[in-house]
């Protein structure tokens, strides 16, 4: 299934199957479990989202600091592999410990150090696309490591289902339940990265000298009056980007948690993500083959216009059947459209600068996804209604499709 890849594109392709179990985490058990601690303690559902939506928002908000800064460091020649290790090794024990804190607030700051060193990782990984592939095969390669990392996250996702599935029937107690499910996810994301952490090598980068950390912030802040002044078609690709992506993964983050405040079943809830990984790894690859004959431009807009009917369609989300019918809409445009954004951004990027540009790319992608969360608690917390607050992302993709028309129309 992987003939047509080379061994250091199979290897790239493989963390995005490791680090996927975590995002379906993040999706699935984490926010139920928190749910949990949070309802021990006496939190209101309200309370609950916000508080929830909060947490994200300072992670996010943490990444975007810290992204640009270890993105420049990183494109250092020796750099990029040991910061890569660093913060995966990181990532896996704060994952393994989420199964552990006692209660909802060491909980929170757990999950926030956890993914603030999982989207750190991301960071240095979509930066070294320009180092295991050919410009004219990064749509390719790029959305079929989001299609295998949907698929492949089924796999410890499965596991952890069960065992969460036999905690809430007393089978086992679900307390153990939950630390075997954080600890499956941990080793999994762990072991389908080896790959990578022994196969790859830097090959673009700046040349290393006594002052390189010195120098990486002094380049950075070089690249940001330069992209203003004079890479326009990059600024506005990155602006539209900030819009569009922070409505995709807000809606990814919260999925369970706004079907949990709409008091649907869990375990339901639960099985139509699995259900909708399958369609994202369908449609990923479909994506992937389009890109061959239309403009990566062109099905990114297609993309956005989908999760417009998304926001919109939440307004009258009641059931189970009908968050159903949302989650297989988003299947089909999420792996497409993330997967898209990186390839298109890293041919319109310098190669041996990817790891600064691509920090840049995570403030206005994981980074900066602050705007939704934060949008979706303030607005929950004041109508006291999910549904409208899904809506009010439907904002964020009509000036993310309108800033990429302006990207589009330059050379």
């Amino acid at each position: 299934m992987f003939k047509q890849f080379n061994k250091l594109e199979k290897s790239w392709i493989f963390y995005d199957i490791g680090n996927s179990a975590f995002t379906m985490m993040v999706s699935t058990i984490i926010p139920i479990w928190f749910n949990t601690l949070a309802d021990n303690a006496g939190l209101t559902d309200a309370q609950y989202l916000a508080q929830w939506s909060f947490a994200t928002s300072i992670a996010t908000v943490m990444t975007a600091f810290m992204g640009p800064i270890f993105g420049s460091i990183s494109d250092n020649r020796g750099y990029k592999k040991p910061m890569f290790t660093f913060f995966l090794l990181v990532g896996v024990c704060g994952c393994a410990l989420l199964g552990l804190v006692p209660t909802w607030g060491i909980y929170l700051v757990t999950y926030i150090c956890t993914k603030v060193s999982y989207q750190t990782t991301l960071v240095l990984y979509d930066s070294m696309l320009t180092d295991i592939t050919t410009p004219e095969r990064m749509d390719l390669v790029s959305s079929q490591g989001y299609a295998w990392g949907y698929i492949g996250s089924c796999i410890p996702f499965l596991a952890a289902l069960v065992l969460y599935f036999l905690g809430t029937i007393n089978v086992i107690p679900l307390r153990i339940a939950i630390i075997l499910d954080f600890i499956i996810v941990a080793l999994w994301w762990y072991g389908v990265s080896t790959p990578l952490l022994k196969g790859y090598t830097q090959k673009h980068y700046i040349e290393t000298n006594a002052n390189a950390i010195k120098d990486s912030f002094r380049r950075l802040g070089a690249t940001l009056t330069h992209l203003f002044k004079k890479e326009k078609k990059v600024f506005w690709f990155l602006l539209a980007f900030f819009f569009y992506i922070d409505g995709v993964y807000t809606i990814i983050d919260e999925a369970v948690a706004i079907g949990t405040s709409l008091g649907l079943n869990q375990m339901g809830l639960l099985v139509v993500l699995l259900l909708t990984q399958v369609v994202a790894f369908a449609f990923a690859t479909l994506f992937g083959k389009l890109s061959q004959k239309y403009s990566s431009l062109t099905l990114i807009s297609v993309c956005i216009g989908g999760y417009f009917v998304v926001a919109i369609y939440a307004l009258f989300m009641k059931v189970l059947w009908q968050f159903g019918v949302m989650a297989f809409i988003v299947g089909m445009f999420q792996g497409a459209i993330q997967a898209l954004s990186r390839s298109y951004y890293a041919q319109i990027i310098p190669a041996d600068a990817s790891g600064e540009y691509f920090g840049l790319y995570d403030i206005c992608g994981k980074g900066a996804a602050f705007m939704g969360t934060t949008l979706v608690g303030i607005t929950v917390s004041i109508t006291n209604s999910v549904n409208v607050a899904v809506a009010t992302l439907g904002i964020l993709f009509v000036l993310g499709f309108l800033f990429l028309r302006k990207s589009s129309s330059l050379n």
